[in-house]
């Protein structure tokens, strides 16, 4: 089962450069993401492994932490070094960090 960080420890990691991969779907994404991460829907992850970077951690967000968790494990099982963020997208946002909202995809 992969391991799973808070908001507080992507705050650091993306200061460090971390690749971040939102999993939910676009209407969410729009609604409310964390800058900078990269849209890739949980149904089309099968279908995008190719063009994931392979040689860093992956930090897997979702709503709430549960798809994200099913993402890192799927990642994992496919030889991708992936967290996930305990309590996702919601969290980030109820800790009151800066997000982003509409398609800049």
């Amino acid at each position: 089962m992969a391991d799973e960080i808070t908001v507080d420890q992507l705050v650091i990691e993306r200061e460090r450069g971390a690749t971040v991969i939102d999993v939910r779907e676009v209407d969410e994404y729009i609604d409310a993401h964390v800058p900078g991460v990269r849209l890739v829907p949980l149904g089309t992850l099968p279908d995008e492994l190719d063009a994931l970077p392979h040689d860093e951690r992956l930090f897997i967000i979702c709503r709430s932490g549960a798809r994200s968790l099913r993402a890192a494990d799927f990642l994992l099982a496919n030889g991708f070094d992936a967290v996930s963020v305990a309590g996702g997208t919601m969290a980030w946002v109820q800790r009151g960090l800066d997000y982003e909202t509409g398609d800049d995809r």
